[in-house]
């Protein structure tokens, strides 16, 4: 018999994990897609907002929750890159903004003493980083990375796809996600900063 903590953590992780997010690095510029799936246990709505987006000179795309992706679209107010170090800007200012924004929104939980958000990907000058929900921030050597529950084999196609148009590159990351992922489904959206001319 569960006890009702497993179940909230079931919980938890089941949110946690649906949908497919990809990013990659490419010349300077930094492309993320991400599917349209809204899973609740075996229910599932195609979503007409995105899960990827604009903010300022940011692009971004969640996984995690909605509520949670609403927030960094609308209420996060991005403040300006350092740019002699974006790295170091990344860990403390852009997180900070982040955590005050998801606290203040009502999102965030605090769990033995320590606060958790939620699962993103975000993008600046050339550089794609993923944000975990103990607000780390990482960036991949392999210059691309992919966050949900289609994580394993989009990364998997993007491994395998280096030849390729980067546009494409992601296009089939996010196909192989589908595919192989109930929880994830088209239409795909992918935005790319800077926005090519």
């Amino acid at each position: 018999m569960r006890h009702l903590s497993d179940i909230a953590c079931i919980e938890t992780i089941r949110f946690v994990l649906v949908t497919c997010i990809v990013g990659l690095e490419h010349d300077g510029s930094v492309i993320i897609g991400g599917d349209s799936a809204g899973v609740a246990g075996y229910s599932i709505t195609v979503r007409a907002d995105t899960k990827v987006f604009r903010n300022g000179e940011f692009i971004m795309g969640f996984t995690s929750s909605f509520r949670m992706g609403q927030l960094l679209r609308y209420s996060l107010v991005p403040p300006a890159p350092q740019t002699w170090d974006v790295d170091r800007f990344m860990a403390t200012d852009f997180i900070s903004a982040v955590r005050d924004c998801l606290r203040e929104g009502g999102y965030t939980r605090t769990e033995s003493g320590s606060e958790a958000g939620g699962v993103f990907l975000a993008g600046i000058r050339g550089r794609l980083y993923r944000i975990d929900s103990d607000f780390q921030i990482g960036r991949s050597i392999d210059l691309y990375d992919a966050v949900g529950c289609g994580e394993e084999f989009a990364l998997g196609s993007l491994h395998g796809s280096a030849h390729l148009d980067p546009q494409d590159r992601v296009q089939l990351a996010l196909e192989a996600a589908a595919h192989h992922s109930s929880a994830v489904c088209p239409p795909f959206h992918v935005i790319s900063a800077p926005d090519p001319d």
